[in-house]
């Protein structure tokens, strides 16, 4: 083990685990995921600790839970729900000072513009996340602009949002930028001149590189890279969720089966296989921004003490029982890719079962680093089972604490029911629990059902199960302070 490993952690928006050759798409074109998997453990089953976007961000930084760490919704500027708590520290901050720490890309826990929580190397991509959520905190900051907004006024690209008086490039038109402009390329080209900087001045690194792609509106340069009539789509596509699921999927699924037919009334199935190619093509935008990283680890002599991580921060349903997007615990969105290349401790694919939690990572990675693992992180470190002395066994943990206010349909019904908080866990012997106190309730059996598809919850025969599982989520709600009352 090198006395000061680097750590290169790269995430991804919105990405499914069924995106990469290391969880079984034998036909995307991902070269530089796959060759980081071949030498790398790869996660069966990692998991968020909340299906959106800035909660299961702040844990990725933090090792805490949402709740915890002060961010349970979408960004929001000035409220407390969307900004890491001033307290709270991130990895940044846990390391040892002649660490250089970089944050580049999103960060959507707040203010995105300036660097802060430890991280001084700062590359912003996003001023404002779209035309109604500006990522400023500071009022002084409101016309303050981003890295990635002066790139591409450069370019000769004018913005066309506009947030009272607040010029912005909407994700709708990023969409139809070149590949030499996507957010992709622009952060790949930066984090290369980082990498080769610290090279030549050789002080240890943490970066944590936080990509778009392939988050919506699914468009990009590379909408025509895959057939949308060739595509597999899958058992789930298309298919609504049984009478005796959730209220919360069946509204959404109606709303967004019926957003298709509104779209494209002579072929609603052609909606969602478009979209869902153009979903892939963004996948392979990404990936080809990662290669020019891998290969400069490689060329500096840096590789072989640089821990890389890959994962998301939630997959998306992309017409899976019908639903779009994010915000439910079902495996195609609450579970992502988790591949970890640690080169000192194998230089091959290693698969790992069981179950892991996003919490785990802090912790996993600063002990790996050679770092002091603070106390009052959530998670725990898992190096002992990337050294073979331990498997995974524990059950993992999910939060969703509403969102009306951020993901409005404009139906009263679906604002009322994603306003209900749930609580999900994931047993070491891989059946799931999802509790609400406002909702049909779910447990499903991921060994014999893995697409989640017969809802056990009310079966007689599973009650002591339900029971002993209800058990075993209260006792973690004690133990990590999480007060929601589930009856």
């Amino acid at each position: 083990m090198p006395t000061k490993p680097n750590l290169l952690f790269i995430c991804s928006d919105q990405q499914r685990t069924d995106t990469i050759g290391a969880y079984g798409n034998d036909w995307i074109e991902t070269p530089a995921l796959n060759g980081l998997s071949s030498k790398s453990f790869v996660f069966e089953n990692a998991y968020v600790t909340q299906p959106v976007c800035s909660p299961a961000r702040s844990t990725m930084m933090t090792g805490l839970y949402p709740h915890s760490a002060g961010v349970v919704r979408n960004s929001q500027p000035g409220r407390l729900m969307s900004n890491l708590f001033p307290e709270v520290k991130t990895i940044a901050e846990m390391v040892s000072d002649d660490y250089v720490c970089a944050k580049y890309g999103k960060w959507h826990l707040g203010d995105d513009l300036n660097p802060q929580h430890g991280f001084t190397e700062w590359v912003s991509t996003e001023d404002a996340h779209d035309n109604n959520h500006p990522n400023w905190v500071d009022p002084k900051d409101k016309y303050k602009k981003s890295n990635y907004f002066d790139y591409l006024v450069a370019q000769g690209h004018e913005p066309e949002g506009d947030h009272d008086g607040h010029k912005s490039h909407t994700q709708a038109q990023r969409g139809y930028f070149p590949m030499e402009d996507t957010m992709a390329m622009f952060l790949s080209r930066h984090t290369v001149d980082f990498v080769r900087d610290r090279g030549e001045d050789g002080k240890p690194w943490l970066m944590y590189l936080n990509m778009f792609e392939p988050h919506p509106p699914y468009n990009g340069p590379l909408n025509d890279k895959y057939d949308p009539y060739s595509l597999d789509m899958g058992p789930l596509f298309l298919k609504k969720p049984a009478e005796n699921t959730p209220a919360f999927s069946r509204v959404r699924s109606d709303f967004h089966m019926n957003e298709a037919e509104e779209s494209n009334p002579s072929d609603a199935e052609g909606y969602w296989r478009d979209l869902r190619a153009n979903y892939f093509g963004n996948v392979t935008v990404l990936d080809r921004g990662i290669a020019p990283i891998l290969d400069e680890l490689e060329e500096t002599g840096q590789a072989d003490h640089t821990i890389v991580v890959f994962t998301s921060d939630h997959g998306d349903s992309l017409g899976d029982r019908g639903m779009l997007m994010k915000r439910s615990f079902y495996e195609e969105v609450a579970k992502v890719p988790l591949i970890v290349h640690v080169p000192w401790l194998s230089q091959e694919e290693i698969r790992v079962d069981g179950s892991i939690s996003h919490t785990d990572l802090v912790p996993t990675l600063l002990d790996l680093l050679g770092q002091e693992v603070p106390d009052h992180l959530q998670g725990a470190s898992r190096k002992d089972v990337l050294e073979g002395d331990a498997e995974l066994t524990d059950d993992v943990f999910m939060q969703w604490h509403g969102g009306a206010a951020t993901i409005s349909l404009g139906d009263a019904v679906f604002d009322r029911l994603s306003e209900i908080p749930w609580r999900s866990m994931v047993s070491g012997d891989r059946w799931k629990l999802n509790l609400s106190p406002d909702d049909i309730c779910e447990l499903y059996d991921l060994n014999n059902d893995p697409l989640e598809l017969t809802n056990l919850y009310n079966d007689p025969a599973h009650a002591d199960r339900v029971a002993e599982m209800t058990g075993r989520l209260k006792e973690w709600q004690v133990r990590v302070g999480d007060d929601l009352d589930l009856g």
